[in-house]
């Protein structure tokens, strides 16, 4: 019955990367992959390792789908457009590689003798927590302050690209500016444009030191 649901799953997770490739629209690429993940979290309880099919399922399934289809949204990426392949080389070696994958994959199946199964707690929620929290307890801590320190770094480096000095003054490099700013001796309804070409037209007709001005 395993070997039944292993080889449906199996086959289930072969169809959606085909999937992720074939597709021409980016939305309906990341729905593919997301029917990989959760394919392989089946292959995962299968195989007897609930957390890590927990985990498939959480973090990739979950969260970073979420994030990658975020971005797809965002950007508004409707189709692929077609370009000219300037890389034709790509296709015979993508072939080859596919035939060397495959061949390793045959070659496991059909050569390689099933050894006596050994009950193992490998990839139990049990086994995993005691060995994160033991053992393996100082990697995961210094994990968390490397996430929290790229965190903050991004955050300071962020804000620090968006600030700008006390006395500098913002001045559109080109815009229309009516009569009545530039001229003090104009009417106060006099509303008549007046088009500058730069930054430092503007300063100039406005009375401002170009140089404590900032392009926008």
């Amino acid at each position: 019955m395993l070997a039944l649901l292993f080889i449906l799953f199996a086959g289930m997770a072969i169809g959606c990367a085909l999937a992720v490739v074939a597709q021409r629209n980016p939305l309906y690429s990341a729905i593919s992959l997301v029917g990989v993940f959760i394919s392989l979290a089946c292959l995962y309880v299968t195989l007897a390792a609930p957390f890590i099919a927990a985990v498939q399922v959480i973090v990739y399934a979950g969260a970073i789908m979420v994030l990658v289809v975020f971005v797809i949204m965002l950007l508004n990426v409707e189709q692929e457009e077609r370009s000219r392949n300037r890389l034709k080389f790509l296709v015979p070696v993508a072939v080859v590689l596919a035939a060397v994958l495959i061949a390793e994959v045959a070659f496991m199946l059909f050569s390689v003798n099933n050894p006596t199964p050994v009950v193992s707690d490998v990839g139990l929620t049990a086994s995993i927590g005691s060995q994160l929290f033991t053992r393996y307890l100082l990697p995961f801590e210094i994990t968390s302050i490397l996430l929290l320190m790229a965190i903050v770094g991004a955050m300071t480096l962020a804000r620090r690209g968006g600030l700008l000095a006390s006395d500098a003054r913002v001045i559109p490099g080109a815009q229309q500016l009516p009569l009545s700013m530039v001229d003090p001796r104009a009417a106060p309804d006099d509303l008549r444009l007046v088009e500058t070409d730069s930054t430092q037209e503007a300063a100039r007709l406005l009375g401002v030191d170009s140089r404590n001005t900032e392009r926008d």
